[in-house]
């Protein structure tokens, strides 16, 4: 964050400072804001307040995202569900599948929110498991397949967590489930290239998260300005990828 900051005030009221000027500033440009919760847990006690606060200057009608990664089974998931969707208010969240459907249920059975599953993410430890081969076919389809079946008689909506840098299971996985809704992380500073991660993501619906390459467009007083304007030529390269389309 800018020294400025961090300087004539504590890292908590800091981060609320810098969080609020980028939404402010961003907003014009966006769909969505997703919050990595374990940034605010670092801060101890001023962590609640400080999402808290940053969720409440978020515009209506942009949707809010609690990047969790929640994963747990029985009533530890339905506490995790009732924290994030009805004291935070999110309108959807990360979660892990590896713990299978009765950790996944509890935040389906929300309806109006949100859950996005991990399925194929794009850091060089989702190999381990998620390409391995299973009866032919790898985990990650399986998972996806199954995820389906879960939300299938439940209210809440599902989507996949897919990462920009696997363009040919990002395309497998739309051609598999073309109405499902795609969290797609990775574009920007991790190597994700827009263009490209739009022609394999098809017709269906997604959400492109740039995290780093918006947030940190300046390190000096010009922060939020600066941060717009990468958010503003993202938002101008995607709309012609998706126009560009036959």
């Amino acid at each position: 964050m800018p020294s400025g900051l961090t300087a004539s005030s504590s890292v908590a009221n800091a981060v609320l400072e810098f969080t609020e000027r980028i939404i402010h500033a961003t907003s014009p440009y966006v769909s969505a804001f997703k919050f990595n919760i374990a940034f605010f847990e670092a801060l101890g006690t001023d962590g609640f307040r400080v999402l808290k606060e940053a969720l409440s200057c978020t515009p209506a009608g942009i949707a809010t995202i609690a990047d969790a990664k929640r994963g747990d089974i029985g009533n530890t998931a339905r506490f995790y569900a009732k924290a994030f969707f009805e004291d935070l208010n999110f309108d959807a969240i990360t979660i892990s599948p590896y713990m299978g459907g009765d950790s996944v249920r509890p935040f389906l059975e929300y309806e109006g929110k949100g859950v996005f599953l991990l399925v194929r993410t794009s850091n060089p430890g989702g190999n381990e498991f998620q390409t391995l081969m299973v009866n032919h076919e790898p985990v990650y389809q399986i998972v996806a397949r199954t995820a389906v079946g879960w939300a299938a008689d439940l209210p809440g909506s599902l989507g996949f967590v897919v990462g920009a840098t696997n363009l040919d299971e990002l395309s497998h996985l739309r051609t598999a489930h073309p109405d499902v809704p795609f969290l797609i992380p990775g574009v920007g500073i991790q190597g994700g290239d827009a263009v490209s991660v739009m022609n394999s993501a098809g017709l269906g619906p997604v959400l492109i998260n740039s995290s780093r390459q918006i947030l940190y467009a300046s390190d000096r007083d010009d922060f939020a300005q600066k941060a717009a304007e990468q958010a503003e030529l993202l938002r101008l390269e995607l709309r012609e990828a998706r126009h560009s389309k036959p």
